[in-house]
């Protein structure tokens, strides 16, 4: 895979090139996600497989910014550094990969009210699909009176899926991306997120790439603070309805979330544009260890949550609810 890039120097034109389809890793991946040209960086990113497709590509690129009256110079053309390290493409129909995923069971965090299985998670069409469902479900650790939430319910009323990366696979540094289409309904908590493999939480480092609830999407990072189980957040939040403004089928439609990791910084984007940015001098825990968390490996976990802390009443909507989800990969240099 050739990743390049052409800066545009003061263009004002937005250009969205669509090339035909091409088989990518066995999947058909669409024009969109090979060639686009983005206005706030003053720049079009083209991918391809072989060096025949670069030729046509380059071939239509050129013509298209000739025909724009704008100018392409020696100057103006790199290959982006980044290379794909790994990938799911969900290709194939029917249980989510065992060699890369993993997966929580059972009541996990946050009060939340569905209980994990992986039963609700499979792959469709070139889709992983995580189902959230109105379910009665047995509770085997339940424990009448018992102070622990996670032991004093005798049933979960919902069943959903969370899958993690954590024992199989780890990246320190990079380029996280997922394409997916998310169910913006009321009690629904679907995310795309990090933690750092060694320490607890907080203080082993979190990042929510993607985190939607309450009507709205969120882009956050937390380290530790001096307590134990006390976070410090850098949060930001995107309400719903400003995506409403631009786009009213905005959430019938795939979108794309990233991070972009180094050891200087943490950037998160929707769709190319950035939401969060954190400074990863600033981001070192505050116990004794003083330690910072962004600095050791971090596995995904992809799930979808109902109801819980943050998520919301989920009783006025009908189920099953999905989250779905076209590809996540990762990229290093």
């Amino acid at each position: 895979m050739i990743n390049v890039v052409l800066l545009i120097i003061g263009s004002n034109n937005l250009l969205d090139v669509r090339e035909a389809n091409y088989n990518y890793r066995n999947k058909n991946i669409r024009g969109e996600n090979i060639v686009h040209y983005d206005r706030s960086n003053c720049k079009m990113i083209i991918s391809v497989k072989h060096s025949t497709l670069l030729s046509t590509s380059f071939f239509v690129m050129i013509s298209l910014l000739s025909c724009s009256g704008l100018s392409v110079t020696k100057n103006d053309l790199h290959v982006d550094q980044y290379k794909l390290v790994w990938s799911d493409e969900f290709n194939i129909n029917g249980k989510p990969d065992t060699n890369n995923w993993n997966f929580e069971k059972g009541f996990v965090r946050n009060k939340e009210l569905q209980w994990y299985q992986p039963d609700n998670a499979f792959c469709m069409d070139g889709k992983l699909i995580i189902e959230a469902r109105r379910e009665h479900k047995l509770n085997p650790n339940y424990i009448a009176g018992s102070k622990d939430w996670r032991a004093n319910r005798e049933y979960a009323e919902f069943t959903s899926s969370s899958l993690v990366t954590r024992r199989l696979h780890n990246w320190l540094f990079g380029r996280f991306e997922m394409r997916a289409k998310i169910d913006t309904r009321s009690g629904l908590w679907p995310a795309f997120w990090t933690l750092g493999e060694k320490g607890n939480w907080p203080h082993n480092g979190e990042v929510d790439i993607m985190e939607y609830y309450r009507n709205t999407v969120l882009a956050n990072i937390a380290w530790g603070d001096t307590a134990k189980w006390q976070p410090i957040w850098d949060s930001f939040k995107l309400p719903l309805d400003s995506l409403y403004n631009t786009d009213p089928e905005w959430s019938q439609k795939f979108h794309v979330w990233k991070m972009d990791w180094d050891r200087d910084s943490i950037k998160l984007y929707l769709d190319n544009k950035i939401l969060n940015s954190v400074d990863l001098s600033t981001t070192f825990n505050r116990d004794k260890e003083g330690k910072n968390p962004f600095w050791q490996p971090q596995y995904i976990i992809v799930n979808l949550a109902v109801g819980g802390t943050q998520g919301g009443d989920p009783s006025q909507i009908t189920f099953p609810a999905r989250y779905e989800i076209d590809y996540i990969r990762v990229y290093q240099k």
